[in-house]
C-alpha cells in the first residue's frame, strides 16, 4: 500500500513538471533565436572588417560600435534565458526530490519559479534592446537610416 502512495506522488510530481517542461522547450527555442542572431552579428563585424576599404573609417567604426553594443545585448540575453531554463530545471527536480522524500517543497519551488520567471523577463527585455537598436540603425533602400526604431 505504501508503494502504491509512493507511485501515486511521483505521477502527480510528473503531472505537475509537464508545464515547467513546456517552459524550458519555449526557452530553448528562444535560446536557438538568440544564438543564430549573435552568429549573424558577428559574421557581419567581420565581413565589415575584412571588406572595408578603410576599416578605420568613422562609419566602418561607428557600425563595428552599434554590433558590439548589440552582441552584448544578446549575450545578456542568453545568460538570462540560459539561467531561467536552468532554475527551471532545478525546480523539477525539487518537484521529485520532495515526491520521493514526501517534502513540503512548496517555498522552494515558489522561488525558484519567480526567479526564472524574472530572469526570463531580464532575457526578453535585453532581446527587445537588442532588436530596437538593429532596426534604429537599419539602412534603408535610400541610404538613409531609420528613425522609425529608435530607443530613447
Amino acid at each position: 500500500m505504501a508503494q502504491e502512495g509512493s507511485v501515486t506522488a511521483i505521477a502527480h510530481a510528473i503531472q505537475l513538471a509537464v508545464a515547467p517542461v513546456f517552459l524550458v522547450s519555449g526557452i530553448a527555442a528562444f535560446l536557438a533565436v538568440l544564438t543564430n542572431r549573435l552568429g549573424r552579428i558577428i559574421d557581419r563585424a567581420r565581413a565589415l572588417g575584412a571588406s572595408a576599404a578603410s576599416p578605420s573609417s568613422a562609419e566602418t567604426q561607428q557600425e563595428l560600435h552599434v554590433l558590439t553594443r548589440r552582441a552584448r545585448l544578446v549575450n545578456r540575453s542568453i545568460a538570462l534565458a540560459t539561467s531561467s531554463a536552468l532554475l527551471i530545471a532545478t525546480l523539477i527536480v525539487i518537484l521529485f526530490v520532495g515526491a520521493f522524500l514526501t517534502l513540503d517543497v512548496a517555498p522552494p519551488v515558489g522561488i525558484l519559479f519567480v526567479a526564472a520567471l524574472l530572469a526570463l523577463i531580464g532575457a526578453l527585455l535585453a532581446f527587445l534592446q537588442e532588436v530596437r537598436l538593429a532596426t534604429s540603425t537599419l539602412r534603408l533602400h535610400d541610404g538613409q537610416r531609420s528613425d522609425s526604431g529608435r530607443a530613447g
